[in-house]
């Protein structure tokens, strides 16, 4: 009997009871939720739609390999792995672009190489910078990011150069 299958059905009944209990009408206030939800969904898609076409774009165009190329000596005085550009290039934009990127820098150089390593530690350390902005910025409604774009991807470049770091310290170099 596992008892984790249970979890979310007692939880959800347990939230209408305690509704009932207190003489809300659940049903009312869950399409009413459900109304607001949509909402959201209606002013996010359009940015979201738009971030995942860029993406494409950017990889499909050759963009991304002459970046990588661009960045790779810059990176090496950093200590980062010039294979791991590309997943640089891809996670602040797209988490499953960057997983894809991740799953190819696996495939090439396994695993347990320090490359993988540090793939898998960037992918932890580090946010999909420009889809967080769209959706919690334009649930919101907030149109000017003013200071938030400059800030966070220089927590995600820290993050970069952060878990390379970390997995030399831990693991050795390459």
């Amino acid at each position: 009997m596992n008892l984790s299958a249970y979890v979310i059905p007692v939880l959800l009944a347990s939230v209408a009871v305690y509704g009932m209990g207190r003489h809300v009408d659940v049903y009312s206030a869950l399409t009413h939720g459900a109304e607001e939800g949509l909402t959201v969904l209606l002013r996010v898609a359009p940015a979201l739609v738009g971030l995942l076409t860029a993406v494409s774009m950017f990889r499909v165009s050759g963009a991304m390999e002459w970046l990588s190329g661009l960045f790779a000596p810059v990176l090496e005085l950093l200590g980062v792995p010039p294979e791991t550009a590309p997943l640089m290039l891809v996670r602040p934009v797209s988490g499953s672009g960057a997983l894809a990127v991740a799953t190819d820098l696996m495939a090439a150089h396994g695993p347990d190489s320090y490359i993988g390593r540090v793939a898998a530690v960037m992918l932890g350390s580090t946010e999909t910078t420009f889809y967080t902005i769209a959706v919690y910025f334009g649930s919101a409604g907030i149109h000017k990011t003013r200071h938030t774009v400059p800030a966070a991807l220089a927590a995600d470049l820290t993050g970069f150069i952060a878990a390379a770091f970390a997995v030399r310290l831990l693991f050795g170099g390459a």
